[in-house]
């Protein structure tokens, strides 16, 4: 691991338990030890970052600080559901998270198929595949790479990310448009502008990032969280894992197909763990920071 000092961080150094970098994000001062899955460390405006290769494809991810943030919606946020009642959370491990979702070069470098719908680019992400499928994938990448530790996201993590310090609908604000989200434009958020439908998804990376450089969390493909879907806690959660059991899995962000008010922050979706679609697909975490 490379121990030269990222632009932007405050210090380097390497002690007994590794390699590490010093920077500033959420107003805090963070210690983050090399992963030994990484590439060096590096570090932009929106926080640090090292890449993860796995059989020849390159995949970014992004180190999430641990912190609170109220999980779900107010109930003044237009179009809400009920099942996103809000409640204070508290994530106490930062962990690593890919900054985008997995893409079909990806799929196919790991598990030497692709069943994706939309095959024009490679780029776009891998769609069609059911919670139980991304399961096979996540073990045959630990294996390929032991100890590397991925796995999906919970769905505190995902909404943490998603949000990234903000408290608004979207990542983005109040509202989107075509060219923040992909999403179906002809049914907009909360009486806004008709865009139209781009009826596909696109490369990941197309569209602007949220502030903490994560592409396409709201909009393109659904999400597959590790959770079971239940309801929310009354009381605030420190690190919450869901359900114990349970009938569907929590889908996050939305899709090309969607209407606006699908691809909000707080939005929740299920879904059967054998079941797949064209709009869904994963984007997972690695290990702990």
């Amino acid at each position: 691991m490379n121990l030269i000092k990222p632009n932007g961080a405050l210090h380097s150094g390497l002690d007994s338990e590794g390699s590490w970098v010093e920077f500033e994000q959420l107003g805090k001062t963070w210690r983050v030890y090399a992963p030994p899955w990484g590439s060096e460390l590096q570090h932009d405006n929106a926080g640090l970052y090292t890449d993860l290769i796995i059989n020849g494809i390159t995949q970014r991810c992004r180190w999430i600080p641990p912190g609170n943030f109220y999980m779900g919606s107010p109930p003044s946020e237009k179009e809400r559901h009920d099942c996103e009642n809000q409640h204070l959370v508290t994530l106490t491990q930062g962990f690593w998270l890919a900054d985008t979702a997995c893409t079909q070069a990806l799929w196919k470098a790991v598990m030497g198929d692709n069943p994706a719908f939309f095959t024009e680019n490679e780029n776009n992400p891998v769609e069609q595949v059911s919670w139980d499928d991304v399961q096979s994938f996540i073990k045959q990448v630990n294996i390929l790479i032991p100890g590397l530790g991925v796995q999906l996201p919970t769905e505190a993590q995902w909404e943490y990310a998603c949000r990234a310090g903000t408290a608004t609908p979207f990542s983005f604000g109040e509202t989107i448009t075509p060219e923040l989200v992909n999403y179906d434009g002809n049914v907009p958020y909360a009486g806004g502008k008709k865009a139209g439908c781009r009826e596909k998804t696109v490369a990941v990376k197309s569209l602007p990032p949220n502030p903490w450089g994560l592409y396409e969390m709201h909009g393109n493909v659904w999400e597959w969280c590790a959770d079971w879907y239940d309801e929310y806690p009354a009381l605030p959660a420190i690190d919450p894992t869901g359900s114990e059991t349970g009938s569907s899995r929590v889908l996050r962000g939305g899709s090309w197909s969607n209407q606006g008010w699908r691809t909000r922050s707080a939005n929740r979706g299920w879904y059967a763990p054998v079941n797949r679609d064209n709009y869904i697909g994963f984007r997972f975490a690695v290990g702990q920071a």
